[in-house]
């Protein structure tokens, strides 16, 4: 899931997120801290739960842009969120992390970046990866982006 500009594409929560954004502005006419949003969103997720069970037992990455400066969430299905710079999730998220750990630095160029990226996922992967395997996606202050599968392949 990414959020540039308070679209929420490939979620459930999409229109509820929306929702959110737009109560706030409506209230303050200007558009809702991306934090705040964060936590909203994160508190609406843990009231999805019965009996300790989350309907919605995924959890989710969002990445967007604020104020010059890019942020990422992850939303855990217990409603819990962290931010990071870097994180991995899924099977072998373990591996990916600590792949990431190693390589990241603050001054990673984009290619650099998405070369690590698809570097991560080709660590936890068992058997071949192609492009056609993989789908990228950029966020930056012009707005959210999914690379070609012949971009990833370069």
């Amino acid at each position: 899931m990414v959020e540039c500009d308070y679209s929420f594409p490939l979620t459930t929560f999409s229109p509820s997120a929306q929702k959110l954004a737009q109560q706030y502005y409506l209230v303050y006419h200007e558009s809702i801290p991306r934090g705040q949003l964060v936590q909203r969103v994160a508190v609406m997720r843990e009231d999805t739960q019965s009996g300790g069970l989350c309907q919605f037992g995924a959890s989710l990455l969002i990445c967007g842009w604020n104020e010059g400066q890019p942020y990422l969430f992850q939303y855990d299905p217990s409603g819990a969120y962290f931010a990071w710079k870097v994180t991995a999730m899924g099977k072998n998220y373990v591996k990916g992390k600590t792949f990431l750990e190693k390589r990241y630095n603050e001054d990673l160029e984009l290619e650099d970046a998405i070369h690590t990226a698809i570097l991560t996922l080709k660590e936890g992967f068992e058997g071949q990866m192609t492009e056609d395997d993989i789908e990228v996606g950029i966020c930056n202050e012009s707005g959210f982006r999914i690379l070609a599968p012949t971009e990833v392949k370069d």
